[in-house]
């Protein structure tokens, strides 16, 4: 027996082929997320996408498209900018009740393939609010992908609960994780995207920019940590902003001292957000977990989290791999749960 599971994310998506030893049989990887959809107003491109994806990822596992019985997926998929709009569950939501409330389409109109699809669940957080104001605005949360890696990480991993996990991909995204194994619900920050539009977008990308053959990717240096981490707090978050680009103008530092200091005064500006785990209901003293796949960005939370005097990460998933397999084994876990699977 072979499954799809299908990882689309904002700016990226992955299809594995899976076997019934919950093997990778083949993969295919493409560049393309909901954000196209939001951008382009349309979700032609994302379903041609992953339509050719879908297909590639069959032939790199030496199968036929009707070898495969059916796809399963979650994330951003279904979102308002994914294929179908699937509602959230409400927290807290255990993995049983995922797996539960799993929902199957086969549409070609929303999927262009003649397969069986079905969707996970995304998670909720809204609590008691029943005013639908922007006042309001700050008390709710949402996540949709996340929670498969959270079902993946408790399947694989044995930790003491509670567990804070923190995600850090094109967003930050605090998942709390309760003593019952519940997901209690998620605090979500746009962190990736707002670094990569500086680097992009603004006239500081020349001063971050790699200059010589100095490779830094291991470059970690806590005096610059501390002093992103001083202006965030002492002169606020747009003018820490600028200062890459006064140090390449008026000071003599080096391109991947800058680069440094910028990527350490987001994730200052994130830990803000931590502020709010009390209204959320998420305990500060629980355990941290980071998963990221750029090391140095989840070292830099790691060190920010002790300056706080929070408790250290217990662990770090940077590897692309390891990170891979939390959203597969946690889609086999769910689609175990709810009998897709046998076994």
């Amino acid at each position: 027996m072979y499954f799809a599971i299908i990882d689309c994310g904002t700016t990226n998506s992955r299809i594995y082929i899976v076997n019934e030893k919950k093997e990778i049989v083949g993969k295919a990887t493409r560049g393309v997320g909901v954000k196209n959809v939001a951008v382009e107003g349309s979700s032609r491109i994302l379903k041609e996408e992953l339509k050719e994806t879908f297909l590639e990822a069959v032939q790199n596992a030496n199968l036929k498209l009707d070898d495969v019985s059916f796809a399963i997926s979650s994330g951003v998929i279904t979102s308002e900018i994914g294929l179908l709009e699937i509602p959230h569950l409400s927290a807290p939501v255990s993995i049983d009740e995922l797996a539960q409330n799993v929902k199957k389409i086969k549409d070609i109109r929303i999927f262009p393939l003649d397969i069986p699809l079905f969707f996970i669940r995304g998670i909720k957080t809204t609590g008691n609010i029943k005013t639908p104001n922007l006042m309001n605005a700050g008390k709710v949360d949402f996540m949709r992908g996340e929670e498969t890696q959270v079902a993946g990480f408790l399947s694989t991993y044995n930790y003491d609960l509670p567990l804070t996990v923190i995600f850090l991909t094109s967003h930050t995204k605090y998942v709390s994780i309760n003593k019952k194994g519940k997901i209690a619900g998620s605090l979500t920050t746009l962190s990736g995207q707002v670094y990569e539009a500086i680097i992009k977008r603004t006239v500081i990308s020349k001063s971050v920019r790699k200059t010589d053959d100095f490779d830094d990717s291991c470059f970690f240096d806590t005096e610059i940590i501390e002093c992103a981490r001083y202006w965030v707090k002492e002169g606020g978050f747009l003018r820490t902003l600028l200062m890459p680009r006064l140090a390449d103008v008026l000071l003599k530092t080096k391109w991947y001292e800058r680069k440094l200091f910028l990527e350490a005064a987001i994730a200052a500006e994130d830990m803000n957000a931590i502020g709010q785990f009390e209204r959320f209901g998420f305990p500060k003293d629980a355990g941290f977990v980071i998963i990221g796949e750029n090391d140095r960005r989840c070292r830099i939370y790691k060190y920010l989290l002790q300056k706080m005097k929070l408790k250290s990460p217990s662990k770090i998933i940077s590897d692309t791999k390891s990170i891979d397999m939390l959203t597969i084994n946690g889609t086999i876990e769910i689609a175990r749960r709810g009998k897709l699977l046998e076994g």
